[in-house]
C-alpha cells in the first residue's frame, strides 16, 4: 500500500467544529494517511488550538507547521508541501468532511494508473449538515477531457484532490488568485496527468457568505490577471481569452443573488 501525506492549513477565523469534523472524517478512513500535516497560518485563538491538542491525543500522525503571521492559503500550502514525507499528498480544507473511503478510492487510482500525477472527485456541496444537498459538482474524468474543460473553468476540486508532490513542485507550486486554478494550468502545461474519479468523495461546506465573497472589481481584476497568464502559457488562443473575461467579469458584477443562480443552477449538476 502507497504511503502517504495529508495537507490541510488552519487559520484564526476557522470554526472549531467544523476543523473537528473535518479532522475525525480524515482519521477514520478506511485507510488512514501516513502523516498528517497541519499548517498553523498565524496565531490561533485557544479553542482551534484545544481542537488541535485533542486530536494530537487520538493519532501520533499529526505534525504541526506553525507559521508566524497569516500568510494566506497559497503560501501556507507551499509551506506544508515542504513537510509532507510522502510524495503522494492529499489535500484537505478544515471546514469539509471526507467520505470514509475517500483515500481509498484515489490510493487505488495512483495503484492501477501509475503515470497519473493529480487525481480529484465529485464534491457535494451542504449547508448546514450533509443531509441537506445542494448540488454536486460534476467534473470529466479523463486527461483529454479535463484538458479541454480547463480552458474555460477550474478542472480539479481543489477539496479532493491528491497529487504527486514532485509535479506539483516541479510546476513551480502555489502562487497568486486563483491559487488551485493557477495551479492545475501549470501543471497541465508542464506534462501532468490529471484523472477524476466520477463519484463524490467529500462533504464541501457551502455558505451565501462564500457567493459574495466572490464577487466585486477586487475577483474580477484577478479573473482578467489569471486567464492572461493562461493565455500566455499557451492554454488556449485569443477568441477564447477575450470570451473568458467577458463571462467572467459579468459574474464577478452581477449582483450577488443572480451570481448565486449561476453557481447553483447552472455551473452544478
Amino acid at each position: 500500500m502507497i504511503s502517504f501525506s495529508v495537507l490541510l492549513s488552519v487559520y484564526y477565523k476557522e470554526s472549531p467544529i467544523y476543523l473537528s469534523q473535518a479532522l475525525y472524517s480524515v482519521i477514520k478512513q478506511s485507510i488512514p494517511p501516513t502523516e498528517i500535516i497541519l499548517v498553523e497560518d498565524g496565531k490561533l485563538p485557544k479553542t482551534l488550538e484545544k481542537v488541535i491538542s485533542q486530536f494530537k491525543k487520538k493519532t501520533s500522525t499529526i505534525k504541526i507547521v506553525q507559521l508566524p503571521y497569516n500568510q494566506g492559503l497559497g503560501k501556507a500550502l507551499n509551506e506544508g508541501l515542504k513537510h509532507c514525507t510522502y510524495d503522494i499528498v492529499a489535500r484537505m480544507d478544515t471546514d469539509d468532511i471526507a467520505k470514509p473511503d475517500r483515500f481509498e478510492k484515489q490510493i487505488k487510482i495512483f495503484e492501477k494508473y501509475p503515470n497519473i500525477d493529480i487525481c480529484s472527485a465529485w464534491i457535494e456541496e451542504f449547508e448546514n449538515d450533509t443531509n441537506n444537498i445542494l448540488s454536486i459538482k460534476k467534473l470529466p474524468e479523463r486527461h483529454q477531457e479535463i484538458l479541454k474543460y480547463a480552458k474555460h473553468r477550474c478542472p480539479i476540486n481543489h477539496p479532493v484532490v491528491m497529487y504527486k508532490k514532485q509535479a506539483v513542485l516541479k510546476a513551480g507550486g502555489y502562487d497568486g488568485f486563483p491559487e488551485d486554478y493557477r495551479l492545475w494550468i501549470k501543471m497541465l502545461m508542464n506534462g501532468a496527468k490529471f484523472y477524476n474519479i466520477q463519484e463524490s468523495l467529500l462533504y464541501f461546506r457551502f455558505s451565501k457568505n462564500m457567493i459574495r465573497r466572490r464577487g466585486g472589481w477586487k475577483y474580477a481584476i484577478a479573473d482578467i490577471k489569471s486567464q492572461i497568464d493562461f493565455y500566455k502559457l499557451g492554454l488556449f488562443g485569443i477568441s477564447t481569452l477575450i470570451y473568458n473575461i467577458l463571462v467572467r467579469i459579468t459574474v464577478r458584477l452581477t449582483p450577488n443573488y443572480i451570481r448565486s443562480l449561476i453557481y447553483q443552477k447552472l455551473l452544478r449538476k
